[in-house]
C-alpha cells in the first residue's frame, strides 16, 4: 500500500510541477495595447491623427516586441516614445519607438514613417534613465515592465506642429488576450 501512496504522491507532484510551468510560460508574453488620439495628450490636441500601439512583453528574454501605427497627423513626424506617467500627466521618455533625421534617437532606433507602421524591440539597453521617476540607472527593464503592468506608461507621437506630442494613448496590459 505504501508503494501506491508513493506513486500517487509522485504523480501529483509531477502534475503540479507541469501546471506551475505552464502558468509561468503563459504569464510570459502578455500583450499590451492602446489607441492614440490627440484628446489623450496633455494638454489635449485637436487633430485628425490617430494610431495604435501593440506590444508583447517577454520577461524570459527581457524584450518588448512592439508595433506602432498611425495616420492622419497634421504635421511632419519628429519622434515617438514610451513615457512613464499616469493619465493626464506628462512623464519622462523611457524608451524610443522611432526617430527621424532631425531626431534620430539612440543608435538602432527605427525610422518613423510620416504615416504607417513601425516595428521594433525594446531591450534593457534601450531603457533610458529618468532619475526623477526611479529609472536610474538606465537599463531598468524590470521597472519599465512594472510600469506597463500598472498602466502608468503611455505611447505618443511627436510632430513639428505638436512637439510635446500630437497623439497619445495610455498603455494597457491585456492579460485576457
Amino acid at each position: 500500500m505504501s508503494r501506491l501512496r508513493i506513486k500517487l504522491a509522485t504523480g501529483v507532484a509531477v502534475i503540479g510541477a507541469a501546471a506551475t510551468t505552464a502558468a509561468a510560460v503563459a504569464g510570459d508574453g502578455h500583450k499590451l495595447r492602446t489607441h492614440l488620439s490627440g484628446f489623450e495628450e496633455v494638454p489635449a490636441v485637436l487633430t485628425k491623427g490617430e494610431g495604435t500601439f501593440k506590444a508583447r512583453v517577454s520577461r524570459a528574454s527581457d524584450a518588448i516586441e512592439y508595433e506602432l501605427s498611425y495616420r492622419g497627423l497634421e504635421a511632419d513626424v519628429r519622434q515617438a516614445h514610451i513615457h512613464v506617467a499616469q493619465e493626464n500627466v506628462n512623464g519622462g521618455i523611457v524608451a524610443w519607438l522611432c526617430g527621424t533625421t532631425a531626431n534620430p534617437g539612440p543608435a538602432g532606433t527605427p525610422v518613423c514613417p510620416q504615416s504607417g507602421t513601425v516595428t521594433g524591440t525594446i531591450e534593457p539597453a534601450d531603457v533610458q534613465a529618468v532619475p526623477a521617476q526611479g529609472f536610474d540607472p538606465a537599463g531598468e527593464f524590470a521597472e519599465l515592465v512594472r510600469a506597463l503592468d500598472r498602466g502608468v506608461a503611455y505611447a505618443n507621437v511627436h510632430t513639428v506642429r505638436s512637439p510635446g506630442g500630437e497623439i497619445r494613448g495610455q498603455i494597457e496590459d491585456r492579460h485576457d488576450d
